[in-house]
C-alpha cells in the first residue's frame, strides 16, 4: 500500500509538472507571437485613414453649425465636473481651435511630425471632449482613446514624410502586438455595447421602436412601424455588436463580416447621424485583413527587404507598463456602475465612459426654484438666463448637469451678495414611459454635493 501511495505521488507530482510546462510552453507561444514582426500596412493605412476622418470631422464641426451651438452660443458649457475651469476660447476662438485639429489631421495623415501633431491634436481634442456635455457622444471618448494609443505606435514608419526626412525611423516590419492593441480596444467597445443592450427595453423593441419611429421618411414610416421590424433591428444589433470582432478575426467569415459592417454603419449613419462614428468603425476592419492583402490593395510597391523572422522586443517595455494597465482599466472601468446603488438606465452614474451606446430615450423636465430665506419667497429660475435651448433640453433629464445648474445659479446669486435656498422639481420618463421624480424636491441644491464614486441621495430610487 505505501509503494502504491508513493507511486501515486510520483505520478500526480509528473502530472503538474507536465501541466505547468505546458503552460509555459503556451505562454512563450504567446508572448513570441505578440512581438512577431509583420509588414506594416494594416497600422500605416489606418494612420492614413484617421488623420483623414480626424481633418473631416473638425471642419463638418464648423460647417454643420455644431461649433457655434455648444461652444459660441452658451454663456456657460457643462463641463465635466471637476473641469468647470475648461471653459470655450473667446469670440472666434474656437472657429480656430476646430481648423488647427483638422490641420494637425492631414499632417497626422501624411505623417509629418507625426508623434508632435498627433500629441498636440490629442491635448486639444481632450479639451473639447471635457469641456461640454450637452453634445456628448460616446465616439468622441473613442477617438481620444485611439489617440493614446497611436502615440505609441510607430505608424510613420513608412509612406509619410517623417520616414523621408529622417530615413532612421524607415521600417519595413512591426511586431503584431501593434496592431492586437488596437483590436483590443475596439473589441472592449463592442463587448460593453452587447452588455448594455440586455435590458428589457432593448430585448422587447420598445427602444428600436420609438427610435426607428423618430427618424423615419414617409416613406419607410409603415415598415418601421412593423413590429418584425424593429425587433430585428434590436436583436441584429446585439448579434452585431456581440460576434463582429470574433467573425472579423476568423479568415473563413471575415468577408461576410465586413460586409455586414458595412451595411449596419451605413444604415447607423442614414438614420442616425452620429458624425464620423460609422466611418471611424468602418476604418476598424483594416486591423483585421492580412497586411499582404492591404498591400496588394493599397501598396503596390513591394517590401525591398525581407519580414524579420526573428522576434522584436523593441516595444516591451511600452507594452508591458502602459498597454497592460490601461487595459485592466478599460475593462473594468464600464463595471463602476454595479458598484452604484441604482439602476444606471435611471441614476446615470456611471453611464458616460461605459459604452453605453444608444439605448434609452430621456424625456422630461426640470423647474429650478430659487427661495430667499428671510422673505421665504419662492420664485422659478428662467433658465434662458444662462442657457441656450439645446443646453436645457439636453440638461433637464441627467442629474449631473442639472447640479451643476444648480450651482451656476447659486453662484449668479452669491456674486450680488446673496445667499439663497434652490429647490428642484423634475420629473422624467425613460423610452416613453409614464413621468417620474427624479430628483428630490425636498432637498437644497445650494448645499447639495456632487460624489462621484458613489450614488447621490438626492437622485431618488425605484424598485
Amino acid at each position: 500500500m505505501l509503494k502504491e501511495s508513493r507511486f501515486a505521488n510520483v505520478l500526480a507530482s509528473n502530472s503538474l509538472l507536465s501541466t505547468i510546462s505546458e503552460l509555459k510552453r503556451k505562454r512563450d507561444q504567446f508572448v513570441s507571437a505578440l512581438f512577431t514582426p509583420i509588414d506594416y500596412s494594416q497600422l500605416v493605412l489606418f494612420r492614413i485613414v484617421f488623420g483623414l476622418l480626424i481633418a473631416l470631422h473638425s471642419v463638418q464641426s464648423v460647417s454643420s453649425d455644431w461649433v457655434r451651438r455648444n461652444f459660441m452660443l452658451p454663456s456657460y458649457t457643462f463641463s465635466h465636473i471637476g473641469m468647470d475651469w475648461l471653459q470655450p476660447l473667446p469670440g472666434d476662438g474656437m472657429l480656430y481651435y476646430f481648423y488647427a485639429m483638422a490641420l494637425l489631421g492631414l499632417l497626422i495623415s501624411i505623417g509629418f511630425f507625426y508623434r508632435w501633431s498627433l500629441g498636440l491634436f490629442t491635448i486639444l481634442w481632450t479639451g473639447v471632449y471635457f469641456m461640454q456635455k450637452t453634445a456628448y457622444n460616446n465616439h468622441h471618448y473613442l477617438l481620444l482613446l485611439l489617440c493614446l494609443i497611436m502615440l505609441f505606435l510607430p505608424a510613420n514608419c513608412a509612406y509619410s514624410v517623417d520616414a523621408k526626412l529622417k530615413p532612421s525611423i524607415r521600417r519595413n516590419a512591426i511586431p503584431q502586438w501593434c496592431i492586437w492593441v488596437l483590436i483590443l480596444q475596439v473589441g472592449i467597445v463592442y463587448f460593453y455595447a452587447t452588455v448594455a443592450k440586455l435590458y428589457p427595453d432593448w430585448l422587447d423593441g420598445t427602444f428600436t421602436r420609438e427610435m426607428l419611429r423618430k427618424h423615419a421618411t414617409p416613406t419607410l414610416e409603415n415598415l418601421y412601424s412593423q413590429k418584425w421590424f424593429y425587433l430585428f433591428i434590436a436583436y441584429a444589433g446585439i448579434l452585431f455588436d456581440l460576434m463582429v470582432v470574433p467573425l472579423l478575426l476568423w479568415r473563413r467569415t471575415r468577408f461576410l463580416a465586413f460586409i455586414a459592417s458595412l451595411i449596419f454603419h451605413v444604415f447607423n449613419k442614414l438614420h442616425l447621424g452620429i458624425g464620423i462614428f460609422p466611418f471611424l468603425a468602418l476604418s476598424f476592419t483594416i486591423l483585421f485583413f492580412p497586411p499582404e492583402t492591404i498591400r496588394r490593395i493599397f501598396f503596390r510597391k513591394k517590401i525591398t527587404a525581407p519580414i524579420p523572422v526573428h522576434a522584436d522586443y523593441s516595444g516591451k517595455k511600452i507594452l508591458i507598463y502602459f498597454f497592460v494597465p490601461y487595459f485592466i482599466f478599460q475593462s473594468l472601468f464600464p463595471l463602476r456602475h454595479w458598484l452604484i446603488e441604482g439602476d444606471v438606465l435611471w441614476t446615470e452614474e456611471g453611464h458616460r465612459l461605459s459604452w453605453r451606446m444608444m439605448l434609452r430615450n430621456r424625456s422630461g423636465y426640470s423647474k429650478f426654484y430659487v427661495v430667499d430665506p428671510v422673505t421665504k419667497e419662492k420664485k422659478r429660475y428662467k433658465l434662458k438666463r444662462i442657457l441656450t435651448k439645446k443646453q436645457i433640453r439636453g440638461m433637464q433629464t441627467k442629474p449631473d448637469m442639472i447640479w451643476q445648474t444648480a450651482q451656476k445659479i447659486k453662484e449668479e446669486y452669491q456674486k450680488k451678495g446673496k445667499e439663497v435656498h434652490i429647490y428642484i422639481d423634475s420629473k422624467v420618463s425613460i423610452n416613453k414611459k409614464p413621468l417620474r421624480r427624479l430628483i428630490d424636491p425636498n432637498i437644497d441644491f445650494a448645499k447639495a454635493k456632487w460624489n462621484y464614486f458613489t450614488h447621490n441621495e438626492w437622485i431618488l430610487l425605484y424598485e
